[in-house]
């Protein structure tokens, strides 16, 4: 099987986990292009998950579409190759993301990446604590993947959290341990839903966040 079968078959099982419309599936495709594009001179996903790239980044990322609901203003933090905040703006483009990567070539990738993929989302090439202070619209919800343990990840997204918005944070098999430390500093109301791409994976639903005095 060749390199492009075996992207195929994966691409295939990936849509069957998360169904998407046509439209939606041929810009994905323009996505994973430019990305394979991108791969070759900064490291966008780890190498050995390019064979899976539909099935370990993308389905990863749909699979919270159900989660966002009624949401409209978004912020998606740690962005770094597009997952899940870009995936999400391709899938619902009527939904306006603002996706949050301080690494600045990762940053130019999303951009470009974006309008390839005919998505709306808007780039902060800065730090989540930056562009925090400038985004001044009401955000409803806040997603990231793999960008800091639950302790941090909450301190980096409180100024969302805590004026109302919700979480959905797509996590390891670490979450129970993260859960517990983060108790320590923060009183929250949250959901735990399992992954469909991966067993040991979670997904972690905020709906309150308030720190500890």
């Amino acid at each position: 099987m060749t390199d492009l079968d075996r992207l195929a078959k994966d691409r295939d099982a990936a849509l069957r986990l998360t169904p998407v419309s046509r439209e939606t599936a041929a810009r994905l495709d323009l996505f994973v292009e430019h990305l394979l594009k991108w791969q070759r001179v900064v490291q966008l996903v780890a190498p050995s998950t390019l064979q899976e790239i539909w099935t370990r980044h993308i389905a990863d990322s749909l699979q919270l579409l159900p989660y966002i609901g009624e949401a409209k203003e978004l912020v998606d933090v740690g962005s770094g190759g597009g997952f899940p905040g870009l995936i999400l703006s391709i899938a619902a483009p009527e939904k306006k993301f603002r996706l949050i990567e301080s690494d600045t070539r990762k940053a130019s990738f999303l951009r470009e990446a974006s309008r390839i993929a005919e998505s709306t989302a808007e780039v902060y090439a800065e730090r989540v604590e930056s562009a925090a202070k400038r985004i001044s619209t009401d955000i409803h919800m806040v997603t990231a993947r793999a960008f800091a343990p639950l302790p941090k990840l909450l301190d980096l997204t409180a100024p969302f959290l805590e004026r109302g918005a919700r979480a959905a944070f797509l996590k390891s098999q670490d979450i129970d341990e993260e859960l517990t430390i983060a108790a320590k500093s923060w009183k929250f109301n949250y959901q735990l839903r399992n992954s469909v791409t991966d067993p040991r994976g979670r997904i972690l639903l905020i709906e309150t966040l308030e720190r500890r005095s």
